[in-house]
């Protein structure tokens, strides 16, 4: 049998931007993803988060399946531009809404854990150069300072920033999400800003003392792995690891970036004087947990024209809708290298989960491949608690199906169909599995 440890924490995830809409309601302003979304060819079908799940109006409704599905936390994330729709103006209306969210989560006993930033940066801040400005460390300061004086003595988690590379490499250098440039340059900025944001709303959140409340970030992981056994294919999947993970992970847990990629970034963007002295240890304020969103693993072999001298290849595993091979011991083999490598503080899984094309069947939906891939997920998670791992979390993504970001709504994440044409909620069989699962506190025979 395949137990859990009695309190591990079982929930599930969601985003702002993805599910809330009401984007011009109680002074909500636009955010960068407002203004992306609606350019010509930058989402699917050109579809944008206006209205997206409606859970602004819906809340209730929704928080009435997180308990019925009997889960016990719930990871959400605030919307800047509710709380600051204008530069320094904060907005208690959009504050409101967070409040009474969480305060209908907590009368029905499920854990808030609150994202501060999960992608939807003010268009406000956009328009005043957005991360490549080192002033948005001190809007983000303000803005997390805000949220922790108002909303800290409930909410008993907290993750300072949602995966950092989609939010940097992403969003200014490879150019698919907000605000969409392609610039290395810009991207290897934008994400020191944001790791140092991540760790000035640390320090403030210790010098406020809140009590009984953790303070953590969340980076999307993906082991790297060589295409073959040559050597440069080696040398391909280091850089591929640098290139996702260790740029991110070594500046928080060792104070530095990672020497080998910052030689390897120099001959594309040059020197890296938007680096001060101090930065490195604010960056590396100790923090409480580390989430880790984990879908697929990628496979490298050697490319000399390439920024990171490789280019990913197709594994042999089956993939999920978004074309992600399904590889959970590749879960295993992450975990256990954080540990060893980096720390052996509680790590949370804050997101895992996976796109299939569902279909609906008299309001039923037989979704016997997501019920797999999170079971098979959730086993390696175990071998890793049963290794001595500090794992105490796992969050599936996504409670909802949602506007995925660029692929707008062509894409079902949810354990809770969605009919964005009626908004009617449907809980598909994963959903129905996750509670036996929760109740149980196991994975065999379910």
């Amino acid at each position: 049998m395949a137990n859990f440890p009695k309190d591990f924490l079982f929930g599930v995830a969601t985003s702002s931007y993805q599910i809330e809409g009401a984007v011009n309601e109680d002074g909500r302003t636009p955010s960068i993803w407002d203004t992306f979304s609606k350019i010509k060819g930058k989402t699917y079908n050109g579809d944008t988060g206006d209205i997206a799940c409606d859970h602004y109006h819906r809340y209730k409704e929704d928080i009435g399946i997180l308990k019925e599905i009997g889960v016990k936390a719930y990871r959400f994330s605030i919307a800047w531009p509710r709380i600051y729709p204008e530069k320094g103006k904060f907005n208690q209306k959009g504050m409101d809404f967070y409040k009474k969210l969480i305060d209908e989560l907590l009368k029905n006993n499920i854990k808030p854990v609150a994202t501060i930033y999960h992608w939807d940066l003010p268009q406000w801040a956009g328009d005043l150069g957005g991360w490549l400005n080192r002033d948005s460390i001190y809007w983000y300061s303000e803005y997390s300072q805000k949220l922790f004086k108002e909303i800290g003595d409930v909410v008993p988690m907290w993750i300072t920033h949602n995966e950092p590379w989609c939010a940097s490499i992403l969003s200014y250098g490879i150019g698919e999400h907000a605000p969409g440039h392609k610039d290395y340059r810009e991207a290897l900025i934008a994400a020191h800003h944001i790791l140092l944001s991540h760790g000035e709303a640390v320090k403030i959140f210790r010098d406020m003392n809140i009590k009984e409340s953790q303070i953590g970030i969340t980076l999307n992981l993906t082991p790297a792995y060589p295409a073959t056994e040559k050597e440069e294919d080696y040398l391909a999947a280091k850089y591929a690891d640098g290139f996702s993970n260790r740029w991110f992970l070594d500046p928080i847990f060792k104070g530095k970036y990672p020497v080998d990629m910052i030689e390897l970034y120099k001959k594309e963007i040059g020197e890296f004087d938007f680096i001060k002295n101090e930065d490195l240890g604010i960056i590396s304020q100790p923090i409480d947990f580390l989430g880790i969103n984990f879908y697929s693993r990628s496979i490298v072999k050697y490319d000399e024209n390439s920024l990171i001298k490789g280019e990913a290849v197709e594994g042999p595993g089956k993939k999920t809708d978004m074309g992600w091979e399904i590889s959970p011991e590749s879960l295993y083999d992450l975990l256990k290298r954080i540990d060893k490598e980096y720390t052996n503080m509680p790590i949370y899984i804050t997101e895992n989960g996976a796109a299939f094309k569902d279909i609906v069947n008299k309001d039923e939906v037989h979704d016997q491949e997501r019920i797999e891939y999170v079971k098979e997920h959730l086993k390696y998670a175990i071998k890793f608690i049963e290794d001595g791992g500090n794992l105490k979390g796992y969050f599936l993504w996504s409670l909802l199906d949602n506007f995925e970001w660029a692929y707008g709504y062509s894409k079902r994440f949810g354990i809770v169909y969605v009919d964005f044409e009626t908004q009617k909620r449907i809980l598909k069989d994963s959903a129905i599995w996750y509670k036996e699962v929760i109740n149980k506190n196991l994975i065999d025979n379910i």
